[in-house]
């Protein structure tokens, strides 16, 4: 993905506009969050109280409102990531795919608060868990993904599943844990 230089204040709009154009420079709420170390691509959209650092987004994705994308996140184009979702570290999500509203990404087997000694823990007291969502898959509204799992091409989870292990690709998940429901045929 081209890594894009921009003012920030040239591409801030409010909702009606980042609805309504096509310009490939992004479109940016001015009530949104955006660390400088974010990579933009084209035409992406940034809805109002949305917070992303560290993260890169590709060819024009949405971003929904009051959604937060963390640093090493990354976003493949045209995807749709609808509002109130947590996108944490080290989860790779390829082109084209859906994400429905409150989706929650984990990325830490065993949390915790506090360390052995009894300090809060660090980024040196636990390791980031990798999670990816292929080409395609679309995720219902209110979903957990556990890390360390793979969400196939063209796979789709139905709403308020909790995704334990991986999903095949043309395939239909659902439940807590999230079972197969059955295979696609046609995509």
């Amino acid at each position: 993905m081209p890594e894009m230089q921009f003012n920030i204040d040239a591409c801030l709009v409010d909702e009606v506009s980042i609805a309504t154009e096509t310009s490939l420079l992004p479109k940016i709420s001015e009530f949104s969050r955006i660390a400088p170390d974010v990579t933009l691509g084209q035409g992406v959209r940034v809805f109002s109280f949305v917070n992303l650092y560290g993260c890169s987004i590709g060819d024009n994705s949405k971003i929904g409102t009051f959604v937060e994308i963390q640093k090493n996140a990354e976003i493949g184009r045209n995807v749709k990531i609808s509002s109130h979702t947590f996108i944490c570290e080290g989860v790779q999500i390829e082109d084209d795919v859906f994400i429905g509203h409150n989706v929650s990404f984990i990325n830490d087997k065993y949390p915790r608060a506090t360390s052995v000694s009894g300090e809060l823990q660090t980024e040196a007291d636990w390791q980031v868990v990798r999670t990816i969502v292929k080409r395609g898959a679309s995720i219902g509204t209110s979903c957990t993904i556990l890390c360390g799992v793979t969400i196939g091409e063209f796979a789709i989870v139905g709403a308020g599943s909790v995704v334990t292990r991986d999903v095949p690709s043309n395939t239909i998940v659902a439940g807590n844990p999230a079972h197969t429901l059955r295979k696609i045929e046609d995509k």
